[in-house]
């Protein structure tokens, strides 16, 4: 029992002296509950109304630069494809001239080294124009794929930036654009 006594005695000091402690320093535990209670209180408005919509917006950004990404992947793809196609014309091309000719060849006396030479002549033309058309086909397709790269990288600066551009400022991107797909 004297041990009971005494602890209940100590422990008895001790809140004593956590009051005497509180009460220095102006302690209230009912304020300092109403201070927690309004903390969470705020905590869990500014979860609701404030961070959710911002890491909506943040995950939203994300997808839209990587969609740009695949965009420009897709661009790039059709850009190869684009090539070749230029590389399969050169190549019919080159083969039906190489075929023309070595009909020319196989003449033979006066007449087939004339008409040789007016078959090198015409697989040389039609070379020419294979090179001419795979050429305009090529700038063609490297054009519309310039005008498409500059609009999206418009576009997604547009949406990245959260701000409308201005005609100097989509003319500018476009260019660069140009620039880059160019080189």
């Amino acid at each position: 029992m004297p041990s009971i006594l005494i602890l209940a005695q100590s422990s008895g000091g001790i809140l004593d002296s956590v009051r005497e402690t509180a009460e220095t320093f102006g302690w209230n535990p009912w304020m300092f509950l109403s201070q927690v209670i309004s903390f969470i209180i705020v905590a869990l408005l500014l979860r609701r109304f404030a961070y959710k919509p911002i890491l909506a917006v943040l995950h939203q950004r994300r997808e839209q630069i990587a969609q740009a990404q695949l965009n420009a992947e897709k661009i790039k793809q059709q850009l190869a494809e684009a090539e070749q196609r230029h590389a399969e014309i050169l190549v019919k091309a080159n083969a039906e001239a190489q075929s023309m000719i070595d009909e020319a060849r196989t003449s033979s006396g006066i007449l087939a080294e004339r008409k040789q030479q007016e078959a090198i002549a015409a697989a040389e033309e039609i070379l020419a124009k294979a090179r001419e058309a795979s050429a305009i086909e090529h700038e063609r397709t490297m054009e519309r794929l310039k005008r498409e790269l500059g609009r999206l990288v418009v576009d997604t600066t547009a949406k990245v930036t959260g701000k409308v551009l201005t005609a100097d400022d989509q003319q500018r991107l476009q260019e660069e654009a140009a620039r880059q797909v160019a080189s």
